[in-house]
């Protein structure tokens, strides 16, 4: 699981082995401290059964006070944390070492060290270490994938958008499985760029249209009730700011995905997009995250004074 995103360019990282609840513990502890913006942490199991827990700074940390905080937890175990600084083109490598293929129904993310794990009927999505965040390693990303394929079950969206789109994953898989464009964004240029690579890399690119801006504030993105199928894999502070605009592109029979939710977010998000006219249609939980799928139905917005009221 991870507490917040990766940031852009981290320079530090701690890096701890330990049991499941000593690693829950700590990420629960090192994600209500630091800022989520310029921090990111990880517990996740490697192949060996031990708990790994990772925390990404993007400027160098106080070691001492943050040993002291997690003695909290794991009391004089925290004298066996290391610090170390990262090389850019290796933080996300370190972090990905030993994680297994992710299955979502049909679909299948992998690295390429697995690709003899992929099965004749697989839709395939190889992703290896990379300048962004999203592995499908992830609650959150899985949880998306869950809801792709549940959708897909259901019918077939015919204009999907992927806001703050990571790796690239959803708008892969959702291109791989439909074959017809896909939009996908990020604030973060470094993730359009390795979203791009991963997208030529698994045959998509064809596909796939992507833009560095913040939220659907582009011209690919920002078109009134366009899009069928949404995904919104970001932090909960994004998502309630970007309620209204994330509504706006979304058709009238559309499906809304969220998730980056803790349990806690879950209320005040859903009360945001409850004011721009969406419900709650289904909710997973996994590893901590909470993944939503909205649809319309809910409270109409309430309508704005005009200036001849006011």
């Amino acid at each position: 699981m991870y507490e917040g995103m990766l940031p852009p360019n981290p320079t530090h990282v701690l890096r701890f082995d330990t049991d499941e609840n000593a690693a829950r513990a700590m990420a629960d502890v090192l994600g209500e401290i630091f800022d989520p913006v310029e921090t990111a942490v990880a517990a996740f199991e490697t192949e060996e059964g031990v708990w790994h827990v990772e925390a990404y700074f993007a400027h160098s940390p106080d070691e001492d006070a943050v040993r002291d905080l997690l003695r909290i937890v794991i009391g004089d175990k925290a004298d066996g944390i290391v610090f170390s600084a990262l090389a850019q083109k290796d933080w996300v490598k370190s972090s990905l070492d030993g994680l297994k293929p992710v299955r979502a129904g049909r679909f299948l993310v992998h690295g390429s060290h697995d690709r003899h794990t992929v099965k004749t009927n697989d839709i395939a999505i190889e992703i290896d270490a990379a300048l962004a965040f999203g592995t499908g390693h992830h609650g959150t990303t899985l949880g998306c994938l869950l809801a792709l394929v549940d959708e897909l079950r259901r019918r077939r969206p015919l204009r999907v958008l992927d806001v703050g789109t990571g790796t690239g994953i959803l708008a892969l898989a959702a291109a791989r499985a439909l074959r017809q464009e896909t939009i996908a964004g990020d604030i973060d240029p470094v993730a359009v760029e390795v979203a791009r690579d991963n997208a030529r890399l698994n045959g998509a690119a064809n596909h796939i249209r992507y833009y560095a801006a913040p939220g659907v504030r582009h011209a690919l993105a920002d078109r009134s009730r366009r899009f069928d199928l949404v995904f919104a894999n970001i932090l909960a502070k994004p998502l309630r700011q970007l309620a209204p605009a994330i509504a706006g592109v979304l058709s009238g029979p559309g499906t809304l995905v969220l998730s980056g939710l803790l349990a806690r977010d879950v209320p005040g998000v859903l009360s945001a997009y409850a004011a721009q006219g969406l419900r709650l249609s289904r909710r997973t939980d996994r590893e901590g995250w909470a993944t939503l799928v909205l649809k319309r139905g809910g409270v109409a917005p309430r309508p704005r004074k005009s200036l001849q009221n006011a």
